[in-house]
Order: C-alpha cells, then structure tokens, then sequence
C-alpha cells in the first residue's frame, strides 16, 4: 500500500509488470544513458564527455585561480603583520637606546667638566639609580685617562689614571660623538653593550655605560606572529643579538648566510626597511616567509618569520573545498550530460534510420517533426530533401534524355569544330606547300621570260641581216624566212603575254602565303584613301589609255587616324578599287545602255569603335552563285589572261586575319557591287599565318 508517497514491497509486488516498467523506465534510461555517456564512442556520447570536460576545466581553472589568490591574499597579509612586528620592535630598541642617550646626556654638557670630582661621582651614581640598564658607567677624561668607574658588582674606582687613549670607547666617541660598542656577555649569561657618548667643549671627555640588553631579548621574545612564528635581531654584520633561542644568542651564531639577512645587510644604506614576500629558508632549514625593519641608530635588523605551512593553511582550505565542489559538478554534469545526450540520441537516431530507409530506395519515407530547435529542422530539411529526391526520380529519365539530347549535339559541334581546326591546319599547310612551289617555278619561269625577250632581239637581228643581203637571196626563200620569222614572232608573243600572267600568278602565290608581319603605324585614314585611289585611278590610265570613269570621294572627317599595316592594306585597297574600275568599264564596252557613265565612289564612315571603308561602283555585278566563292583563291570571273584569282583572297586575309577586321560584299546583277571593309580603331596584332 502507499504511505506518504512511498511504494512498500507488498505495493510493489501487487503493481502489473507494465506498470512498474513505466515507472522505472525514466530513471533507468537516464542511469543508462548517462552510464553510456562515458563510453567513449557516439556523437551523444562525446557530447556529455565535451559538457563533463567543460564544467571540470572551468572549476580547475576557477579553484586554481582561487588558490592563487588566496595564497597571494594570505601571503600579503601574513607580510604585512611581520612588517608590522618588525617595525613596533625596531621602534622599541630604538627608543630604549634613546632613552638611555637622553639619561647620559646630562653628564656631557659644557659645565659638567668644571664640577668636582665628588659632584660628578654623586651624579653618575644618579646615573646609575635612574636607568636600571646601566650596570657599569666610566668617566674619562680629555686626555684620555680613567677618573671616574662606577659599577653595581664591583667597588668604585676614583682616580685610577689608567690610560684609555686608545681604546676604542674613548677614541671613537671623540670622533662619531656617540659610539655603540659590539654585544658581548657578562659572566656568559646576558647579552651587554658598550654605549660611550663625547662631551661637548674643547677636549672633551667621554662617559661610557655598560648597557644590559635583556630588555631588548624580552621584547623579542615576546613577539608572536601566527602559531610558530618568531623574531630576532642581528647586528650590521649579520651576527645574532636577540633570538628566542637563548643559546643561538650565547653561541655568537652568524646568520649572514642566509638569503634574508644578507640581502638585508647588502640593503642597509637604503630606506632600511622592506620584507621579502617569496619564500625563504630559516634558522631550522624550513621554509618560511620574511619581513624585517632596521634600528638606524645601531644599525642592527629585526627579521620577523612565519612558516609557510602557516600561510598555506586558508589555501588549502580552499582546495578542499574545490575539490568537493568539482566532484559534485562532475556528478551534476555526469546526470545532466546524459539527460541531453538521450534527449539528443533518440531523434538523431530517427533522422539515421529515416536516411538508411531513403537510401535504400524507400522515397516515401518522411521523419515526424516532433520540436522546433536544431534537430527539428533537421528533420523538417531531411523531408524537403525526401519530396524533392522523390520529384527528381520521377523526372529523371527525362532529364536524362534531354541531357543526352544536349550532350550529343556538344559532340556534333565538337566534331564540327575539330573538322575545320583540321581543314584550317590542311590550309597551313597548302599555303606553306604554295609558298614553296612559287620559289621552284619563279626561277625557271624568269629563264622562260628572259629568254623570249631574247628570242625577240634575236629575231628582228635576223630579220635586219636578211635586209642586208638583199637581192642575192632567192625570192623564194625570202618569202619562206619571213613567214617563218612571222610566225616565230607571234609565239614569242604568246609566250612573252603566258610567261607575264605566270609570274603574276606567282607573286600572287607569294603574297598569298606571306606572313602578315610589318610595322604598325598610325596614318591618316582620309588622307590614305584618298592616295591609293588616286594611284589606282592613274595605273589604269596609265595601263588603258582610253580609260576614263567618273570618280566620288565621301571622307568622313571624324575618322581622323588609325593604327594599321599600311604596305599591306594599301594593297587591299589597290584589289577593291582596281576591280571597281574593271567590272565598270567592262560594263560600258558590253552591253551598257546608252548614256551609261562608269563610275566608282570610296567613302569613310566613324562608328563607335571601329571605322568603316566602302567602294561602290556601277559595273556588271556579281550573281548570287559566284558571290559566295569570290574570297577563294584562283577564283575570277575575269577572262583567261586578265586576273589570278589571288586579289580579292588576300585582301580578305589581310583585313580579316592581320587587321581583325571584316569584308562583307553587297551586290545587285547588273547594277552596282559595293565592298564593305570594318576596321577596329586598335589592331591586334596577326597571330600564325595567312595562308
């Protein structure tokens, strides 16, 4: 049965299985996962290691910052109470020994010297009564002799003339006025002082006292810092005066070896006051921590020291109760950190499965969206992810027809575009190839050429001698030799008229496979136009006397100068122009109408960036079928003799390939041809060949 809220064993025996597992499964998994989270594996797993870590990190860096703290704190007090100590009894043998100065002071003014020897006995005796330090009291005189030893063990001495010239009490005093003599010990047991003050006067005589310094040893003594901490005193040398250890004192014990005292003594024309706040060692060995003062009027130091465990109590203290704290955080963070990891596994363990049913092809899977954080819209972008995997499969094969589709017709134009890089190279090579064969046939056509030139002198000098010998040659064979020098003449015609039009066609063949080099320059494009079709004009005047054409110039004056290849594209020019005048004028020997006029116009034209160059004449035309091979080289439709078919190709090579401009052709049968040439207004320069 149920008693304030616990389950009995009887209760417990009587629940359903069911219910006692639901009343156990919260605390168990927790137990369980937080057992888990120590197991070092799993992305939940290395969370609560990471959380444990963290919290154990920041309470070892709290509790070591703590500690040090505390120990700096503990370290700074505990040095500031010594300091203290150090002080008051500094300031307390400095005041005994001033007090004692004061009571001797009245013995050494001026007059005290011209009182009788009875009188100054009576007054040293007060001496004696008033400062129970004081065990002994010496009068010497100016010449440095005894007169007066006053002593509370031993008999009065009055007069006794011993000489003290020498001595340091007496020697010193005159010089430094006040002399503090070393400690020493009477019969073995307290430690005394030899204090000796100068009189004031010419000659002056000094009182010296024999001081007992057991009042300085009480007041040491009787200083306490912490449980085990204690004073002494030591001299300028570093030798021990006071100590509460009696029998270091009676043994003289040097401390100037230790690190405190002989930095004190090395430091003692300073401020004479200091502590040293690091760790140091001890009389006993042990460590501990320093502070010391110093009585300026003696010169001796007062060193208070405290154990170090002493200090270091409050921060241990303080590590114990780090360490409790950190074992209860690393409890809290152990439970906690197993609570988030569960809480973590659980729906990272549905996105898991929910991913392997996806991969396994199972595309409907969607993950339930159970929260709103991280995780949740995890699982919220797995389901986008799922609907869109989904949409991509069922439209897929499309996608992949349409790709191929694409990826085949990129082959085509691949193949396309490898076909003309290989007719391109075929072309390279057949200009090189022309190139060549040019040179080879230029040579023996120049003999052929020469050689009829020849053939010709040679014949009218035959003919000449035949004149000369007259009526003695037969009639008949004159008429046979003339006849044969008629028809020798008109071969040689033909041969002078074939030899001409082949070496022609063989310039034409070199330039054609030239390579567009030459300078660039800029030139005056107006002005350059205009040059060439007036040298175009009187070449075919020149050439066919009877030429004439009517001639039209329209310069735009805005396109002002241009850089290009002027040796070559002066030629372009002469090509245009000069077949302008030829397809006019053969207009007008043909079948022109009456009243036709041949004539030819050269324009220019600035555009934004590049200029255009236009020939228009009103010749014959060009019909459709042969406007498209007319950039071909040896293509002409001019009569055999008249053209080479190299002109209007090596034009369209140079403005295209060397120029990076165009050359287009608009044309009507019959009417009019007009050549179109676009130049950009900077010229790269020609890359590779022109052939």
């Amino acid at each position: 049965m149920l008693k304030r809220g616990r389950l009995t064993p009887l209760t417990l025996a009587a629940m359903p299985e069911s219910t006692l597992r639901r009343k156990k499964s919260f605390p168990v998994r927790w137990m369980r996962a937080a057992a888990a989270a120590l197991v070092p594996s799993g992305l939940a797993r290395r969370f609560a290691r990471a959380l444990i870590g963290l919290v154990v990190i920041a309470l070892l860096v709290s509790g070591a910052v703590n500690m040090w703290l505390s120990y700096k704190e503990a370290t700074a007090s505990a040095v500031g109470v010594q300091q203290e100590k150090a002080l008051a009894a500094a300031e307390r043998v400095a005041q005994f020994v001033a007090e004692i100065e004061n009571q001797i002071g009245w013995t050494t003014r001026a007059e005290w010297a011209r009182i009788s020897v009875d009188q100054r006995r009576y007054d040293l005796i007060r001496l004696l009564r008033q400062t129970l330090a004081i065990t002994d009291v010496l009068f010497i005189d100016g010449e440095g002799r005894e007169q007066l030893r006053l002593s509370r063990l031993e008999p009065d001495v009055v007069g006794g003339g011993a000489d003290l010239s020498a001595d340091p009490r007496f020697t010193r005093a005159v010089v430094d006025r006040v002399w503090y003599g070393p400690v020493y010990f009477q019969r073995g047991s307290e430690p005394y002082m030899t204090l000796s003050i100068a009189h004031a006067g010419r000659k002056p005589g000094v009182t010296s006292v024999n001081v007992n310094l057991k009042l300085i040893w009480d007041a040491i003594t009787a200083i306490r810092v912490g449980e085990a901490g204690y004073a002494y005193v030591t001299d300028s040398a570093g030798r021990l005066v006071a100590h509460p250890d009696m029998s270091l004192v009676l043994r003289a014990t040097d401390l100037s070896h230790l690190p405190q005292v002989a930095r004190a003594v090395r430091n003692a024309d300073g401020d004479g006051d200091g502590f040293t706040p690091e760790t140091v060692v001890g009389l006993d060995g042990r460590a501990v921590l320093s502070a010391h003062a110093s009585i300026p009027r003696l010169g001796w130091l007062v060193f208070v020291e405290l154990p170090r465990r002493e200090v270091l109590v409050p921060v241990m203290a303080t590590f114990s109760q780090t360490l409790i704290l950190l074992g209860v955080s690393v409890l809290l963070a152990l439970l906690l950190g197993g609570w988030l990891a569960w809480r973590m596994v659980v729906p990272i363990r549905q996105l898991q499965a929910g991913a392997q049913r996806l991969g396994e092809g199972d595309l409907a899977q969607r993950i339930p969206v159970a929260s709103t954080d991280e995780i949740g819209a995890l699982a919220q972008r797995f389901n986008v992810m799922a609907e869109r995997v989904q949409e991509a499969q069922e439209t897929l094969e499309t996608k992949v027809a349409d790709r191929t589709h694409a990826l085949a017709r990129s082959l085509e134009d691949l193949r396309e575009a490898q076909d003309r890089l290989i007719q391109t190279e075929k072309l390279a090579s057949l200009g090189q190839l022309t190139a060549g064969i040019a040179h080879e046939i230029k040579n023996p056509l120049n003999f052929v050429n020469n050689f009829a030139d020849l053939s010709v002198e040679l014949l009218q000098e035959l003919e000449d001698a035949l004149a000369a010998v007259g009526p003695s040659l037969q009639p008949k064979l004159r008429e046979e030799v003339a006849e044969l020098a008629l028809m020798l003449r008109d071969n040689l015609a033909r041969i002078v008229q074939h030899g001409r039009r082949a070496d022609n066609i063989v310039k034409n063949m070199l330039a054609h496979s030239r390579e567009g080099g030459g300078e660039r320059s800029l030139v005056d494009l107006n002005a350059f136009v205009e040059e060439a079709l007036n040298l175009a004009y009187h070449g075919a005047r020149a050439e066919k006397p009877g030429f004439n054409i009517e001639l039209a110039k329209a310069f735009d004056p805005t396109v002002g100068q241009i850089e290009l290849y002027p040796h070559e594209f002066t030629r372009v020019l002469l090509n245009l122009i000069s077949n302008g005048f030829y397809a006019a004028h053969r207009k007008g020997l043909n079948d022109a109408p009456e009243g036709f006029q041949p004539a030819l116009s050269v324009a220019t034209r600035a555009l934004p960036d590049r200029v255009e160059i236009r020939v228009r004449d009103n010749g014959v035309g060009i019909p459709d079928a042969v406007k498209a091979r007319i950039f071909e080289p040896f293509f002409t439709t001019k009569p055999a003799g008249e053209g080479t078919g190299l002109g209007l190709s090596l034009s369209h090579d140079i403005v295209v390939k060397q120029h990076g401009g165009t050359i287009d052709v608009v044309t009507k049968p019959g009417d009019f041809t007009e050549f179109v040439v676009t130049l950009p207004l900077v010229v790269a320069p020609p890359a590779g060949r022109m052939g």
